[in-house]
């Protein structure tokens, strides 16, 4: 077996960061085969109604999942980043039942869905972390369900900067309350249920009371003990092995 090469090292730190990986689990990821691709921003990697027959793993940037409703309008339903597979259940569901998304130029990795089903088969505990890393996913959307039904405009906005920032820290790409977050008002809106103006007001509001500070590229949390209580945030949901 080869070492693996600093792209599939996206992918095996973002397995241990929720699930006990060994060497030879590394190793045979190390082994997968990758094909590689630039995408643009605002441009789509997959599509709803789509019938992919490779995985997309992403190495750098922030993708979306996203579904148009009737009247045109985007409802963003997760953000992922490096070392994320957001496509993952295309491996066993035939056609794609929501879109995934650029929303910044990324760099991805196409892992074929043959080679990732003969990987799974031969080594259960990566079929366990997979099937964790899915669970998971759940989890997260079972906490957006909570957040949009029950929790206020302020709630939701610190509670996504708080949950964002957790996940790029479990993956080392974050540290001291500092994490690259260069999405738009508008995308923020379409993931929160609310409007741009909306998001901007409370953007202000997070500023004013000395939560958060950013320049629209970057975001640096200035006190992690208040903005997880502005947004009832508790990290439980995402089940890493070392919490934020």
């Amino acid at each position: 077996m080869s070492i693996p090469t600093p792209d599939h090292q996206r992918l095996i730190r973002k397995l241990k960061s929720i699930y006990r990986l060994d060497r030879e689990d590394e190793m045979a990821l190390g082994e997968l085969p990758l094909r590689h691709k630039a995408v643009e921003e605002n441009a789509d990697v997959v599509r709803e109604g789509d019938a992919p027959n490779e995985c997309c793993l992403l190495l750098e940037g922030i993708l979306c999942r996203y579904k148009i409703v009737g009247d045109g309008r985007r409802q963003i339903l997760s953000f992922h980043i490096g070392g994320d597979v957001p496509d993952l259940q295309s491996l066993h569901l035939d056609v794609m039942d929501h879109s995934v998304g650029a929303l910044t130029p990324c760099r991805l990795a196409f892992i074929p869905h043959e080679a990732m089903a003969a990987l799974l088969r031969e080594r259960p505990n990566l079929a366990a972390a997979f099937w964790r890393d899915t669970l998971i996913d759940a989890a997260v959307f079972r906490e957006w369900l909570a957040g949009v039904g029950r929790r206020n405009s302020h709630q939701r906005v610190a509670h996504l900067y708080c949950e964002v920032f957790s996940r790029l820290e479990a993956v080392g790409l974050a540290s001291n309350l500092n994490f690259p977050f260069p999405v738009t008002q508008a995308e923020i809106a379409d993931a929160l249920g609310l409007t741009p103006v909306h998001v901007n007001r409370v953007l202000q509001d997070l500023r004013r009371d000395g939560l958060i500070a950013s320049d629209g590229r970057s975001l640096r949390i200035l006190d992690w003990g208040r903005l997880t209580s502005a947004g009832d945030f508790d990290a439980t949901y995402l089940h890493l092995r070392q919490a934020a």
